[in-house]
């Protein structure tokens, strides 16, 4: 588990959106990438109304597999999808709630 939390922290430092205002509060730079729509994936947040989930990608990456591997299996997926699908599950992780794009 720790490798993974290792993982995460690189790929959301390489251009997560959580961030920290002048007065020291943590905030969220709008997720445009990730949505949620009833009638895609059972509702579950997919990458861009994709019928691919967050949890897909995370869990890709959990496995072992890297960006490349996942951008050559789902060609129709982009770098900034796997980051921002990291840095909304690690932002969920926090049990916070994110906006989302609405479709």
């Amino acid at each position: 588990m720790a490798l993974f939390a290792q993982d995460l922290a690189r790929h959301v430092a390489r251009g997560g959106v959580p961030r920290y205002n002048e007065s020291g509060t943590r905030t969220m730079t709008p997720l445009r990438r990730i949505t949620r729509d009833p009638a895609v994936m059972g509702g579950k947040p997919c990458i861009r109304g994709l019928r691919v989930t967050v949890g897909t990608v995370v869990g890709l990456l959990a496995s072992g597999r890297t960006d490349d591997e996942i951008l050559r299996a789902y060609p129709y997926l982009e770098a900034e999808d796997i980051r921002e699908a990291l840095a909304y599950a690690a932002w969920r992780s926090e049990e916070q709630e994110v906006p989302l794009a609405q479709p």
